[in-house]
């Protein structure tokens, strides 16, 4: 496989952003936090805790920054063992997760040797398998080392509406080989859009335009246009720059697949896993599968 510039554009990330969405996806009821449970099927942190209760050995496989391997230390039991891994961040998560004592993280590659870290009675693997150069080799790599009985938990983009895809993939082609100061440049352009179009405060009405793949609702604009058009994220709870750096998450990284539902069943079936919850929304695929 030719080289990517895909763990260039996570390092400069985590690296200019180590704490990025780190106290925003911990506080409870925020934006970030109830998108995290939600779409995994939990209404609230007491459900997470319950749910959690009985998971001795957890993983969080593509950890980044640790802000969701924090978020799982904090409603396991307390002798819960938790591991995070990534291939670019690992030094930036123990960095920022280096008070929790029931934590380790490790520098490991999704599609290499996990043989070492043991098996796992919960594997939390979101917004990362589509950033690998073989999705489904490293989801089936990972249900290597989950224990009989455990479950795993995964979330990757969704092929989206046809103008949405067409103008990602060209905005990302664009700044594919622009070095991270310059990529920003370019998402600051984007995030002041985004902020914009998020303070009209206008709702659009619009009928099923089945061609474009636009169901019919009434939507806030900035999402609609963030739902159809382009990529244009934006929180009011963070700052402008880690606005940008999030849009930057979108269009820089080069390894970047998108699914279907039918194919990410098709994996969990593949795998011998029996489905305990999937979760479909305007941008991704959220499924939890139980190893029999």
């Amino acid at each position: 496989m030719t080289d990517t510039n895909t763990a260039q554009s996570f390092s400069d990330k985590w690296n200019n952003n180590p704490n990025l969405a780190f106290e925003e996806t911990l506080r409870e009821g925020s934006e970030i936090f109830n998108w995290i449970l939600n779409r995994n099927g939990f209404a609230d942190g007491n459900e997470l805790r319950s749910f959690l209760a009985t998971k001795k050995h957890i993983l969080d496989a593509g950890c980044g920054n640790g802000r969701v391997t924090a978020l799982l230390q904090r409603y396991a039991p307390s002798e819960s063992e938790l591991t995070g891994i990534d291939l670019v961040s690992a030094d930036v998560a123990t960095e920022n997760l280096k008070n929790l004592s029931n934590v380790s993280v490790h520098q490991k590659d999704l599609l290499g040797d996990l043989s070492d870290l043991g098996s796992f009675d919960f594997i939390y693997s979101q917004e990362v398998l589509h950033h690998t150069k073989n999705p489904v080799g490293a989801f089936n790599n990972l249900v290597s080392i989950l224990a009989n009985g455990g479950e795993i938990a995964i979330y990757v983009y969704k092929i989206k509406a046809p103008i949405r895809e067409y103008t990602d993939d060209y905005i990302r082609n664009a700044i594919i080989d622009l070095p991270y100061d310059k990529a920003m440049d370019v998402c600051r352009k984007i995030t002041e859009l985004s902020k914009t179009l998020s303070e009209l405060q206008i709702k659009v009405k619009t009928p099923a335009i089945e061609v474009l793949d636009i169901p019919e609702g009434e939507y806030d604009i900035q999402r609609f246009i963030y739902h159809f058009f382009m990529k244009c994220f934006w929180n009011n709870n963070l700052s402008f720059e880690e606005n940008a750096a999030i849009n930057y998450d979108w269009y820089h990284p080069q390894d970047c697949s998108r699914h279907s539902l039918e194919e990410i069943r098709k994996w969990f079936k593949d795998a011998g896993l029996k489905i305990t919850h999937e979760f479909v929304d305007f941008y991704g695929i959220t499924m939890r599968g139980i190893k029999a």
